[in-house]
């Protein structure tokens, strides 16, 4: 769930790079998110 939101948000542009950032990384360590999901979603941001 949290993948396809924050997928939605990305592809929407509502989110500012840095804080999106730092939000990844949260989900990441919080096992929120794969590794494979972290990566499509700081791919998206580029």
């Amino acid at each position: 769930m949290t993948f396809t939101r924050i997928k939605k948000l990305i592809e929407n542009g509502a989110y500012i790079k840095e804080d999106m950032q730092n939000k990844l990384d949260v989900f990441l360590m919080a096992s929120r998110i794969t590794q494979e999901q972290y990566v499509q979603l700081v791919a998206l941001m580029v």
